[in-house]
């Protein structure tokens, strides 16, 4: 059985990992705006991911026969100084996400809730490749320095992420045309 408070505390941070898939396409958008459709690509797969982390949440509540609160959804920034700006923020949410989960797992030992724990550890590492892809782009636009050649070799090195599911084309969307 899961407790009151535990079912609270996934509901909180299943709306949390879809503020992260709004985050993202947010930030695909800005990129968009600055004609880097590699670096738009990168998050909006990272987007499909945080939707699948919020659903796997909402699954796991329906399979402990609890009940799925649908939170409202913060609005996210629009607008960053710089893909550098841009891909700090990112790296800076999955550490606070990394915390969260973090917080969900002291919670689920503190209750005793085994089979919560059991579920979160997968959340725990796969925060740890969160935050290490996002630092690696991090790492990346630094060296890039004010470089455009180098910005324009990352976009296209980006633009190969494979995103865990495709979505179907819009009808009437040309293949390719932001396409995943």
């Amino acid at each position: 059985m899961i407790g009151d408070k535990m079912v609270e505390a996934i509901n909180k941070q299943l709306n949390a990992e879809l503020y992260s898939g709004y985050l993202y396409v947010s930030m695909s958008a800005y990129f968009e705006s600055l004609d880097l459709p590699g670096f738009a690509h990168w998050m909006r797969a990272q987007a499909q991911e945080e939707l699948l982390h919020a659903m796997n949440f909402y699954h796991y509540l329906v399979d402990k026969d609890a009940r799925v609160a649908v939170l409202p959804i913060e609005q996210p920034p629009t607008e960053w100084d710089s893909p550098l700006a841009v891909f700090q923020h990112a790296y800076e949410h999955e550490q606070k996400i990394s915390g969260l989960i973090n917080a969900l797992v002291e919670r689920a030992m503190s209750e005793r809730d085994f089979a919560t724990n059991v579920v979160l550890q997968w959340f725990v590492n796969e925060q740890i490749e969160e935050e290490a892809s996002a630092k690696a782009v991090v790492q990346q636009l630094k060296r890039a320095g004010a470089s455009n050649e180098a910005l324009m070799l990352l976009d296209r090195e980006l633009a190969a992420r494979v995103p865990l599911f495709v979505l179907p084309l819009v009808p009437g969307q040309a293949a390719g045309a932001g396409a995943p």
